[in-house]
């Protein structure tokens, strides 16, 4: 059985973390696929993982409270993407849906644990609370692009 800790190497978000972190990170890791219109979290639900994406399509959406509506899609994630920073910001609870728009292939990885091995290494803490930072950025650009565009105002 291969091992997960090259697929993890590879990956936009851990890439230039040292073997050890990349080992220590593999053990809370494990594949895993969602078929074209899986819900894989909502909004309000307990953060408690992020994936990296290795294929396929998902989509985060701000789902419509006020008119019964379907969902606005705030960005669409493909392959080098990390889907979740919520497992890392307190309160923990997811702030969008995720659905996968195509057959999705991505690395599940646990992220209560990684929390724990935050703490105890915090070096890895740090290098970690970098990149979500840079993904929680992205995130909130994305909301403010969809705003706009919703206002019907141009994008700087």
């Amino acid at each position: 059985m291969q091992t997960i800790t090259p697929l993890l190497a590879a990956h936009p978000f851990f890439k230039g973390l040292s073997e050890p972190q990349l080992d220590q990170l593999s053990h809370q890791a494990m594949p895993i696929e969602f078929p074209a219109g899986q819900i894989i979290f909502r909004e309000g639900e307990l953060a408690n993982r992020f994936y990296l994406l290795l294929e396929g399509e998902v989509a985060l959406e701000s789902p419509s409270r006020t008119d019964g509506g379907g969902a606005t899609r705030v960005q669409t994630l493909g392959a080098g993407d990390v889907l979740g920073w919520s497992w890392l910001i307190p309160p923990h609870f997811w702030r969008f849906d995720a659905r996968a728009v195509k057959p999705t292939q991505s690395i599940f990885i646990y992220g209560t644990r990684v929390r724990e091995l935050c703490e105890e290494d915090h070096t890895l803490g740090y290098e970690l609370m970098k990149r979500t930072t840079a993904v929680l950025i992205e995130r909130l650009q994305a909301t403010r692009r969809q705003l706009l565009k919703q206002a019907g105002t141009p994008s700087p």
